[in-house]
């Protein structure tokens, strides 16, 4: 098992970025190792960091201004080469099939509920690890 998995997380607004750190916590279950968060708050931050590698899981916000969630997991989905797993966060439950659209891995909504955000990302990052290891 690595030592640590890396989540960036994507929102313009710092509560977003800290409801999701909170709901997780270091260790989303037990079988994984201690995750490393990574904040962006632009567009251009996230595909910096991306650029570097390293990334495990994405979460993005689906209703960050200017550049919404959906409409950069779409980009990432096109443009990123072994794009890591992408967990959305939407502002209604009828926003589904736009995550369908984004081509995001898994969808949550906000404001961010922790059990079940936690079981979305440790869904992902077990996906990630098996096929990194």
């Amino acid at each position: 098992m690595q030592s640590s998995a890396t989540v960036l997380v994507y929102s313009d607004d710092a509560n977003t970025r800290a409801q999701v750190r909170l709901a997780a916590g270091r260790r989303p279950a037990s079988d994984l190792p201690p995750v490393e968060y990574l904040e962006c708050a632009t567009l251009p931050a996230v595909l910096k960091e991306l650029d570097r590698g390293g990334i495990d899981v994405c979460v993005l916000d689906g209703e960050a201004v200017p550049a919404g969630g959906m409409g950069v997991c779409r980009q990432l989905k096109d443009e990123i080469f072994q794009c890591p797993p992408v967990l959305l966060l939407m502002g209604r439950p009828q926003d589904a099939w736009l995550a369908t659209w984004s081509r995001a891995d898994a969808a949550v909504t906000l404001p961010v509920e922790p059990v079940e955000f936690a079981g979305a990302l440790a869904s992902l990052l077990r996906k990630r690890l098996a096929v990194g290891a």
